[in-house]
């Protein structure tokens, strides 16, 4: 079958064909319908997770996916053939850039019946990424005062909803060009990053929502209440991310190491740092299906590549230029 795959981390995505997937007693074979493009691709593509990430190089890239059911295995029994399923598939199975995919049942939902199949496939892993930020580690309830760092982005879009659903006051950065689409997705508080300095205007927030990292998140830290916290989704990763992931040792120590500094800075104000690195979840998928169907929560898809466009697609992450998400749909 056509998929884009790496051969050699920093080399460009190329068309190739590899083998049909292997389907399990407990997995489904997905035909690709979308698949959401994101910049967990592009740090895959170049060898930046390589460390605590070890793929097998010849890669099939792509870690969304909207599609239909064609076959399931002999112990699958939540979905059948001809259902319109989405998924952000486990880290260890990734591959969305082809034509299909195999998926264990665990990790697949049925898509939103109010959602295209483009729409569909833009969610997953922002999606995830804005529940497991907001909902499992900030536990953010209403009344609480949120700051989510570019909201006109593919996860800034979508936590701003969620938090805004959840209660919270919501604030924002965007460009100026934004503030007006954030502020439609609930954004109480937009602030203009090219203008103005978000430290110098917020203080007193319960939880930051951080995907910039650097001099960013120092800063984050320091606009939190007593007890708050900053969750990190660039980085750096905590020793908690090290013992979850089953990291050797040595590498253990070292991502001890990297987030030292933001650690120690953290507790000297008062508050905590926490990494998160998504993981997939059909369960939570389906309670995001739920939130989109209720109208609460809406995909935001800033533009459209066809399957041969995919490594021009990839490179466009990185000049962004469109709100949301960046999809491929697949033809077949």
């Amino acid at each position: 079958m056509r998929a884009f795959v790496i051969t050699k981390y920093k080399e460009p995505l190329r068309e190739a064909e590899v083998a049909e997937p292997t389907v399990g007693e407990r997995d489904v074979l997905v035909q690709v319908h979308a698949a959401g493009l994101n910049q967990l691709d592009e740090k895959i593509r170049l060898g930046e997770f390589k460390q605590i990430l070890p793929y097998k190089l010849q890669l099939v890239l792509g870690n969304d996916v909207a599609g239909t059911v064609l076959s399931v295995g002999e112990k699958v029994t939540g979905f059948k053939p001809g259902d319109e399923v989405y998924s952000r598939p486990h880290q260890d199975r990734m591959g969305t850039f082809a034509e299909r995919i195999a998926i264990a049942e665990e990790d697949l939902a049925l898509k939103p019946r109010s959602a295209s199949m483009e729409e569909a496939g833009s969610l997953p892993l922002v999606a995830l990424t804005a529940w497991q930020a907001l909902v499992e580690q900030g536990k953010v309830r209403q009344g609480q005062k949120v700051l989510i760092h570019a909201g006109a982005g593919g996860v800034g879009s979508i936590a701003i909803q969620l938090a805004k659903h959840l209660g919270a006051t919501v604030a924002t950065t965007a460009s100026s060009s934004n503030a007006g689409f954030v502020r439609g997705l609930g954004a109480d508080v937009v602030i203009d990053y090219v203008t103005q300095d978000f430290e110098q205007l917020l203080s007193g927030y319960d939880l930051v929502l951080d995907s910039l990292g650097g001099d960013n998140l120092h800063k984050s830290l320091r606009i939190l209440k007593p007890g708050g916290k900053v969750i990190g989704i660039a980085g750096p990763p905590d020793p908690a991310f090290a013992r979850a992931a089953g990291l050797n040792p040595i590498l253990r120590l070292a991502i001890t190491g990297l987030s030292s500094k933001v650690r120690k800075q953290a507790r000297k104000l008062g508050v905590s740092y926490e990494f998160l690195f998504m993981r997939a979840s059909g369960d939570q998928l389906r309670q995001i299906s739920a939130l989109v169907d209720a109208g609460i929560l809406r995909p935001i898809v800033g533009k459209v590549f066809t399957f041969v466009e995919a490594p021009e697609a990839l490179q466009s992450l990185a000049a962004g230029g469109y709100r949301g998400k960046a999809v491929l749909t697949v033809t077949n």
